[in-house]
């Protein structure tokens, strides 16, 4: 739906020297050529801004920024030849990291872009480096930097945080980047894929402990590349694509590739979302299949339908992420799925959507008279947060689009906790489900018939949480469902749910996570924002 956000996608890409050949590109000066590429193929991980860092050893500047706010086709002018032209000239290296972004909260503001740099003339403590995640832990590493001698902070979100932590980690000599990872890795709660470039060529890819977020790695003779999902990686003509594993650090350093470990890792937390709703669908982590497992979530909801089933009935996804269990439900049940709303593909980010998400819905989605009218309709979707959007399309569809019945199935559990690892979701009071399934958290027949009136559907199910290990492929032990269980990873998430539940009933607009930041000297504190 158009409730849900993540918050950004990161590529990396390196040519080694003297390591074969490869037919992926034609000019190793020039390989930073392939990151707006691989960026388009993540821009469904964020569409607030896009960039890139690269490196080339023969300029001035060694690692130079290009970032933009807009889509990644507005950042890199790629409906402008002669403008990205322009931009690939300028940027041009033998490697780079690039970045696309989707905010919690924060500014639409290019400063707030990343990747981010920081400059210095030591080129070891020259770096650049893009981040996907969220630290559950920012309020108390921003607290702890303020309170060293003369910090100051200039943006209030976790990536800043970060690059200066990373940058007192360089602060005395020149460190082993393996070692300098594990011990940040020690301080970090929460999910952060980190792709790091310096001034002296040196690279390094991590992947946090718990593996929350994707992140996949391929080689082809001296090029190689990191991407959050394989299908970057995979458009790009690599045959050879894995996922890193939760723990994994991989540096290049003096043209040679190495892989090590930043921590130990004692149990894994991938979040389930990610093959539900936010990955590409052609996408493949950690193993499984993003549209097999989709797949598997319609063969369950099929496998619960109790509704009459008869020439009038239909199955209709919500587009797009809920088309492969929708395909899947239909074909299981033997009757037809059918597009019976059509999403406008161009609306992209602009002022005319406003604030209202019912009035959003309008504007994106488009229901079809000639295939609803008078049908029994299956409305398939992969995920309710808030309810708004549901809410207005069900009424739509109905008045505009003619249906008769409208029974919403859910490719997923009841939300009933907030995220506080990078999915924009992060209030109890913001969530549809917990209103209705008290303080027990019970699903009930009698609360999913309350839930259907609050919509305006016929009827609503939702999947059982005990469906997404076996669409994943993957024990419940190795998965994060916090969202639908309230069972956190990692402590300061278990944390940040207790006060979630304690301001459920408090007014304003601020994040859970949006922890006053103590300033010295400051009389009032501003809101905490991440990526």
């Amino acid at each position: 739906m158009a409730e849900l956000h993540h918050e950004c996608g990161i590529a990396g890409v390196y040519y080694l020297p003297n390591k074969g050949k490869t037919s992926l590109v034609t000019n190793p000066d020039e390989v930073s050529r392939l990151l707006p590429r691989m960026l388009l193929d993540l821009q469904n991980r964020g569409q607030l801004a896009a960039g890139i860092s690269t490196y080339d050893p023969n300029r001035d500047q060694l690692l130079d920024t290009y970032k933009e706010v807009g889509s990644v086709i507005e950042a890199f002018r790629l409906n402008h030849q002669g403008k990205f032209e322009s931009i690939m000239r300028r940027y041009a290296g033998r490697a780079g990291i690039g970045h696309v972004r989707y905010a919690t909260c924060g500014k639409d503001d290019r400063s707030y872009a990343q990747p981010m740099e920081r400059h210095h003339a030591c080129k070891w403590k020259w770096f650049s480096f893009a981040f996907n995640g969220q630290l559950a832990n920012y309020a108390e590493l921003a607290d702890e930097l303020l309170k060293k001698e003369e910090y100051h902070l200039v943006r209030d979100t976790d990536t800043e945080v970060m690059m200066h932590y990373l940058s007192y980690e360089l602060r005395a000599k020149k460190p082993d980047l393996i070692e300098m990872f594990q011990h940040l890795a020690s301080r970090f709660d929460g999910a952060y894929n980190i792709l790091y470039m310096n001034a002296s060529g040196e690279m390094a890819a991590i992947r946090d402990p718990l593996g929350i977020r994707p992140l996949c790695v391929a080689q082809d003779g001296p090029l190689v590349a990191f991407a959050s999902e394989s299908v970057a990686l995979a458009n790009l003509g690599f045959e050879s694509i894995r996922s890193m594993d939760p723990g994994e650090i991989i540096t290049i350093e003096d043209g040679e590739i190495r892989s090590d470990r930043i921590a130990p890792v004692t149990k894994t937390a991938h979040c389930f979302f990610e093959w539900i709703y936010f990955a590409n669908v052609a996408s493949e982590l950690d193993g499984e299949s993003v549209y097999q497992v989709r797949s598997r979530l319609g063969q369950e909801l099929a496998d619960r339908e109790h509704i009459p089933l008869d020439e009038d009935t239909i199955v209709v996804p919500v587009p797009d992420t809920a088309k492969a269990a929708a395909d899947a439900m239909a074909f299981k049940l033997g009757i037809p799925s059918v597009e019976g709303l059509m999403r406008n593909r161009y609306v992209g980010r602009t002022f005319i959507q406003g604030d209202d998400r019912a009035e959003r819905a309008k504007l994106k989605y488009t229901p079809i008279p000639q295939v609803l009218r008078g049908k029994r309709v299956i409305l398939v979707e992969d995920t309710i947060v808030r309810s708004t959007t549901m809410s207005a399309l069900i009424h739509h569809m109905k008045e505009r689009g003619g249906a008769k019945e409208i029974h919403v199935r859910v490719a997923c559990p009841p939300i009933v906790a907030p995220c506080f690892y990078g999915i924009d979701m992060s209030r109890v009071s913001e969530l549809f489900a917990p209103k209705f399934l008290g303080k027990d958290l019970k699903l009930t027949d009698e609360r999913e018939a309350d839930m259907a009136r609050a919509i305006g559907a016929d009827s609503l199910h939702y999947l059982p949480i005990d469906a997404l290990s076996r669409a994943v492929n993957k024990p419940t032990s190795e998965l994060c469902q916090a969202c639908v269980t309230t069972e956190y990873p990692t402590q300061k998430g278990t944390q940040l749910y207790q006060i979630a539940l304690s301001n459920k009933d408090a007014t304003g607009s601020a994040r859970t996570y949006e922890s006053p930041i103590k300033r010295p000297g400051a009389a009032t504190t501003e809101p905490v924002a991440t990526h």
